[in-house]
C-alpha cells in the first residue's frame, strides 16, 4: 500500500535512561518439578518489594493534538515521561528466569527499540489480514468518531502505543522488538472536494482509510524457554475490533481484547492462558488502558503456564482417539442445544478441524508419530495453527480456548468424565 510522507513527525517513547549493561541470555525454566506451584506475579519477578509501578502521562501522537517533537529513530510511538530514578541493582531472578550461564549484568535498551528482528517469518494470523507498520497507521489512516457527540474514539495506533510503552515500564532491561502488527476490514473514503470525482480520478490526498479490525504482538526474545524442543518467547498483544463498538451513538467505554503469553517460535503459534488474556477490557480513556495492561501483566503467572504446557507433552491420544476428538468435534457443532449447553466449550468450526486433520499426517512440526500417536502438545499446536485462519475479532478467544480444551482433553485421560464425550 503506497503511503505518503508527512511534514509533521509522531512522538516517541522516552523513558529515564540508565548506564548501558551487557546484554544477558536468559532462558525459562521450571525450578519447581511437582505440581503445585506458588503464584509468583510478573511485579514479583522483577521488581523488589518496596518498588512498585508508578502511574505515566500518556499524550496522543501529534496528529491528534497539537504536540509535536522531533526525533532521530524511524520507530513512532506514544511519549512517556517517567521520573528519574537511580538504576537498580542487578540480582539473579529466581523464579522462572534463570541465566543459562555465569552471572551477567544486562543491558537497558528501553529508550531503543530492536530493528534487527527477522519479520519475514511466518505471521502470528493469517485469514484475511495485511500487515501494517506503526507509521502508516499514525499518518495515513483517519480515526473514527461517535457521530452523536463527534468524540473520538480511541485509535489503533494508540493503543499499540499504550501497550508499548507498558512492556518497556515492566521490561526495562529486556530487548523489546517493534510491534507486529496485522489489519483487515478496510474502510474507504474521500476528501469532500472530491465528492464528485470518478474513482479512477482520485489522487492518493484525496482518499482516506482506517481499519475496522487490527491485531498486534510484541516479542521479548530475550526472555525464553523450550517446550518439547520447541523454543518460545514472551510475548504481549491486543486487538481492536471497532465491529463492537457502537459507533452511531455517544462516545462509551470503549472495548479492547489484551494478552501477555509466549509465542512458539517453530510456528509462530500463540499460546495463551486465562490469567494472562482480559476478553472484555473497557476503558474510558489512554491512561485507563495503560494501567490495567500494567495489572494484567502483574497478574501474569508464566511460570505455572509453562509448567501446564509441558505438562502436556506427557499424554498422548492414539490415532483411534485423535478420530474420535475429529468426529466428535464436528459432531458437537450440530448438538441440540439443551444438550450442547451442558458439554465443554469447543470454540472450532468444521473448517478448522479439517486443517488439523489435514496437519494430523503432513504438518513437519506437529504430525503424528510412525505408530500413530500424538502428545497433547502436537494437538494443541495443531489447534493454534488451524486458528490463524480465524477473523481478528474472534482470533483470541479462539486460542485461549485451544489451550482450556487441551487440558480438558488431558483430564479426561486421566479419569475426568467432563471431556470424556469427545474420546468416546
Amino acid at each position: 500500500m503506497d503511503t505518503q510522507s508527512f511534514s509533521k513527525t509522531p512522538n516517541i517513547i522516552e523513558v529515564s535512561l540508565r548506564a548501558e549493561e551487557p546484554l544477558i541470555n536468559l532462558q525459562l525454566r521450571n525450578v519447581n518439578n511437582t505440581t503445585v506451584v506458588e503464584k509468583k506475579t510478573i511485579r514479583d519477578i522483577f521488581l523488589d518489594v518496596n518498588e512498585g509501578f508508578k502511574d505515566a502521562e500518556v499524550f496522543y501522537p501529534s496528529k491528534m493534538n497539537d504536540i509535536e517533537k522531533k526525533i532521530d529513530t524511524p520507530i513512532q510511538a506514544v511519549r512517556v515521561d517517567v521520573p528519574n530514578k537511580e538504576p537498580e541493582h542487578k540480582e539473579m531472578f529466581q523464579a522462572f528466569l534463570m541465566p543459562v550461564s555465569k552471572v551477567q549484568t544486562v543491558i537497558n535498551n528501553s529508550e531503543v527499540l530492536d530493528e534487527n528482528g527477522d519479520n519475514q517469518h511466518k505471521p502470528f494470523i493469517v485469514a484475511n489480514t495485511s500487515e501494517a507498520t506503526l507509521h502508516h497507521l499514525q499518518n495515513d489512516c483517519i480515526i473514527p468518531v461517535f457521530s452523536k457527540d463527534n468524540e473520538k474514539t480511541i485509535a489503533h495506533q494508540e493503543f499499540i502505543e499504550v501497550v508499548l510503552s507498558a512492556v518497556q515500564k515492566v521490561f526495562p532491561h529486556q530487548c523489546i522488538k517493534k510491534p507486529e502488527i496485522r489489519v483487515s476490514h478496510q474502510i474507504k473514503g474521500r476528501t469532500p472536494n472530491a465528492i464528485y470525482k470518478p474513482v479512477k480520478e482520485l489522487l492518493e490526498h484525496e482518499k482516506t482509510i482506517y481499519y475496522e479490525r487490527m491485531a498486534f504482538i510484541i516479542k521479548v526474545p530475550t526472555i525464553t524457554d523450550i517446550v518439547n524442543g520447541n523454543e518460545l518467547s514472551l510475548t504481549i498483544g491486543g486487538v481492536r475490533s471497532y465491529n463492537l463498538e457502537n459507533l452511531y451513538n455517544k462516545k462509551s467505554l470503549e472495548k479492547f481484547k489484551f494478552f501477555i503469553g509466549f509465542q512458539n517460535q517453530v510456528c509462530m503459534n500463540l499460546c495463551v492462558s486465562s490469567d494472562g488474556f482480559v476478553e472484555d477490557m473497557r476503558v474510558g480513556s489512554v491512561n485507563d488502558s495503560y494501567s490495567k495492561v500494567l495489572e494484567t501483566i502483574q497478574n501474569y503467572n508464566a511460570e505455572l503456564h509453562l509448567m501446564e504446557m509441558k505438562e502436556l507433552t506427557h499424554d498422548y491420544l492414539s490415532e483411534h482417539q485423535f478420530a474420535q476428538l475429529i468426529g466428535r468435534s464436528r459432531l458437537y457443532q450440530h448438538l441440540p442445544k439443551s444438550e450442547k449447553q451442558n458439554m465443554p466449550l469447543l470454540n472450532f468450526n468444521d473448517s478448522h478441524m479439517n486443517t488439523m486433520a489435514k496437519d494430523y499426517y503432513e504438518d513437519k512440526n506437529f504430525c503424528r508419530l510412525e505408530n500413530g500417536r500424538i502428545n497433547l502438545w502436537d494437538v494443541y499446536n495443531l489447534f493454534t495453527q488451524a486458528n490463524k485462519s480465524s477473523y481478528i475479532d474472534t482470533f483470541l478467544d479462539r486460542n485461549l480456548n485451544a489451550f482450556e480444551f487441551s487440558k480438558g482433553i488431558q483430564k479426561a485421560l486421566n479419569g475426568s468424565s467432563d471431556y470424556h464425550w469427545f474420546l468416546s
